[in-house]
């Protein structure tokens, strides 16, 4: 058994790391927190958590946690997780590890110099239709790939208007914005998919250069991209286009992806229209025939088999299984990192225009013998 402290729990991770944590009998969840007192008291007593604390730091050092899960604005990412390595402690980042590919390199050395298991929330990794897609793929459905094409919806970043909880992300240093989160999360599933971009060039559109706050009258200043828009080649020598663009939400059709092979195209769309690529099921189709994903590729309890826990109930699958195995997970602060570099090459591309080089991510390394 895993125990498990939340920091953060009272925001995303209540309707999407708790309950795929509290579904899973790998795990137990011990302790929570949150920056007051009495939201980590809700979150315990909602989750069945026996400490709350409204100090990070106390949860990281108390010695019935194992594992340390940080699920808080990506600005206050690196001062836990190296709390959580300070304490010898188990590490799961939420997605971006970072505020950029310099401070993720540097929680990557450290992680690994703690020589603790260390992973990174892309769930669009442990999708199963992203799994049956590329299964799809690999087995030869659609031929030789040729190309590859995504657009996909990034509300409620980048448009006209921005709740007022995430007016914090209209400054870069932030890490959160349309570049970071959802296009981060959704090339990572495209990547699950179809393989690694290898170049890449972006341009990053600024349409409002001030968004009107939600629900009130305040025009606030933006520095972040509208717009995500790319285009790219992958390992296998197959070309990629990218869209994402922004809006004012709620999303409408979610996605469409499409990959076009020598013998036939791949496309997925959501199962339920307005759904982010790397959180629910898709409708996939080879020409017209549609095809379901089979139960093999759905391992989570029924309990969490839809919405934001599924794949993140996947993802903490594989952070037990390689916790077992003293190994690191997938996806590992090192792919975590690879993907930080590939936003980074995307940011550079848009600045100069000069298509930029990605390397492709070495496998991790074993956990090392205490």
């Amino acid at each position: 058994m895993i125990r498990v402290g939340v920091v953060g729990a009272s925001g995303w991770a209540d309707h999407s790391h708790l309950p795929a944590l509290t579904a899973l009998e790998q795990f137990e969840v011990t302790a929570v927190a949150t920056t007051d007192q009495a939201t980590a008291d809700r979150a315990a007593a909602a989750h069945g958590v026996r400490h709350a604390f409204a100090a990070a730091g106390r949860l990281t050092a108390h010695p019935e946690v194992d594992m340390v899960v940080v699920s808080v604005k990506a600005s206050g990412h690196a001062a836990v997780i190296r709390a959580a390595l300070d304490a010898g402690k188990h590490v799961v980042s939420e997605w971006p590890l970072g505020v950029d590919a310099d401070e993720a390199n540097e929680l990557t050395e450290a992680a690994t110099a703690a020589g603790v298991v260390h992973a990174v929330v892309l769930q669009g990794h442990h999708s199963p239709s992203a799994r049956f897609a590329a299964d799809l793929l690999a087995g030869g459905r659609i031929g030789m790939l040729e190309s590859v094409a995504l657009v996909a919806e990034g509300a409620p970043w980048g448009g006209s208007e921005i709740w007022p909880r995430l007016v914090f992300g209209l400054d870069p240093a932030e890490g959160t914005n349309i570049l970071t989160i959802m296009a981060g999360q959704f090339l990572a599933a495209l990547e699950r998919v179809a393989g690694p971009l290898t170049e890449v060039s972006a341009r990053l559109p600024r349409t409002h250069d001030r968004v009107l706050v939600a629900g009130t009258t305040r025009a606030v200043p933006n520095a972040t991209p509208s717009h995500v828009l790319l285009h790219g080649r992958l390992a296998g020598g197959a070309t990629a286009s990218v869209a994402v663009h922004g809006g004012n939400g709620p999303a409408r059709y979610g996605f469409r992806l499409e990959l076009v092979g020598s013998a036939a195209t791949l496309t997925a769309t959501p199962a339920r229209p307005g759904t982010f690529i790397h959180w629910g099921d898709w409708d996939i189709r080879i020409g017209d025939e549609a095809l379901a994903v089979p139960d093999t590729y759905r391992t989570v309890p029924a309990g969490v088999r839809s919405g934001p826990p599924a794949n993140i109930a996947a993802f903490y699958q594989e952070v037990a299984r390689a916790v077992a195995e003293a190994r690191q997970p997938h996806p590992s602060f090192e792919t975590a990192l690879r993907h930080h570099r590939l936003l980074a090459a995307i940011e550079e591309s848009a600045a100069d225009g000069i298509v930029r080089g990605i390397s492709v991510a070495k496998p991790s390394i074993p956990i090392p013998e205490h």
